[in-house]
């Protein structure tokens, strides 16, 4: 169903015109205002966008309950080693690919089904610390550390302090926060 508007004399007193056509069926996909860092959208919040603002990174709101290990209960090689913005959701497939099933970090964001979204994922180390950079904007961080997707080694993955911004890498079966993120 189309609809055309008409300019109104007391819109155009204003210096207003309305004119085209409405769609009463609209893309789902296409972001009705300019997308900004911090606001709601996709299950959570905006916490980094590309140069064109159309596509970026959501968090959840909160982290997940508990503080779970990066692991499954088993020192493996992953292969998790993407850092940059953009390989967090590849890590995340490795992980699980290796580790299976389970109560750990990547597992947990990968079974994630929230707000209506079931595409969550452990972040990257540079996805954490653009998280980091944005936690005025998206709050609800401990002030301790949280775990990245980024694997370090056999027995060791990368971590960022959310107090102080630092990442180290820590043993996998250290009890960590979570933050689950995606991508649109």
């Amino acid at each position: 169903m189309l609809m055309t508007f008409r300019s109104h004399p007391w819109l155009l007193l204003i210096g207003l015109t309305l004119s085209g056509a409405c769609s009463s069926e609209m893309d789902p996909t296409t972001p009705l205002l300019p997308l900004v860092v911090g606001q709601s959208h996709g299950g959570g919040i905006i916490f980094y966008l590309d140069d064109a603002d159309e596509h970026g990174l959501i968090a959840a709101a909160s982290d997940l309950d508990g503080d779970p290990h990066w692991f499954n209960g088993s020192h493996l090689v992953t292969g998790a080693t993407g850092t940059e913005i953009g390989t967090g959701q590849a890590n995340t497939s490795a992980i699980v690919n290796v580790q299976g099933a389970g109560s750990y970090a990547a597992g947990l964001c990968d079974q994630l089904v929230l707000n209506g979204f079931s595409d969550w994922f452990l972040p990257s180390k540079d996805e954490l610390n653009a998280l980091f950079l944005q936690k005025a904007r998206v709050e609800g961080f401990d002030e301790g550390f949280y775990w990245s997707s980024t694997e370090h080694g056999e027995g060791s993955a990368w971590e960022q302090v959310f107090n102080t911004g630092d990442q180290h890498f820590a043993n996998k079966n250290f009890p960590i926060k979570v933050r689950p993120i995606r991508a649109f």
